[in-house]
């Protein structure tokens, strides 16, 4: 997106995002194998939880953070992730569960972000968790003050490099002990894979 405003970047995935979205055919393009064979479906034990994927300008560019999760005895263990997590009882709805993540967990100023819209709500099995996209914009680059209970580092991401499809690879990744095929895209150094690629490959039908 190198040439573009901001704004006019800002006011592009708005309205496309008022539109209908792609959905699971874009989640399939990044989908592991695993996702779709073991047929894992939602449940009564399934919680809500919702995750912040915020643009900002920066060095005439576009940006967004990624974030590495610590090791721990978890499922999402040394993943790259958007900053979130649940639903909890004082948030009155998942936008607001979004923006509460991301200012616990990397220190956004959730009252300089505007909410442009949501993407499809995605289901994410070893979980067991529905996960809400939202997206927003900050008009200016973020100081990041990362919880290091729960984020290892921040990585900022430029846009241009989403946007390019040399990125994108496929690879064989131990989960738990279980090898699975996983699409991945390879960014600075990391392979950003599983829910969050996927929130990734439906972001980028929509912008571009």
């Amino acid at each position: 997106m190198i040439g573009t405003s901001f704004h006019t970047f800002s006011e592009h995935l708005r309205q496309r995002l008022q539109k209908p979205l792609p959905g699971e055919d874009a989640h399939k393009k990044m989908a592991s194998t695993a996702r779709y064979r073991l047929g894992i479906k939602p449940n009564e034990r399934t919680r809500r939880s919702a995750v912040l994927i915020c643009f900002y300008p920066y060095q005439n560019s576009i940006y967004l953070p990624l974030i590495l999760r610590p090791q721990y005895d978890g499922v999402h263990a040394g993943q790259m992730a958007f900053p979130g997590g649940r639903m909890e009882r004082i948030d009155e709805n998942l936008t607001r569960t979004a923006l509460r993540e991301a200012q616990e967990e990397v220190g956004i100023r959730v009252s300089d972000v505007k909410v442009l819209g949501l993407l499809t709500e995605l289901y994410i099995p070893p979980s067991n968790f529905y996960v809400q996209p939202v997206v927003g914009v900050l008009p200016y680059r973020p100081d990041f003050y990362p919880d290091p209970r729960e984020v290892e580092a921040v990585v900022e991401v430029d846009l241009d490099t989403l946007l390019d499809e040399t990125i994108v690879g496929d690879s064989q990744i131990d989960v738990r002990g279980v090898t699975v095929d996983a699409p991945f895209y390879q960014i600075q150094g990391y392979r950003v894979w599983g829910a969050t690629a996927m929130m990734i490959s439906e972001l980028l039908m929509v912008i571009d």
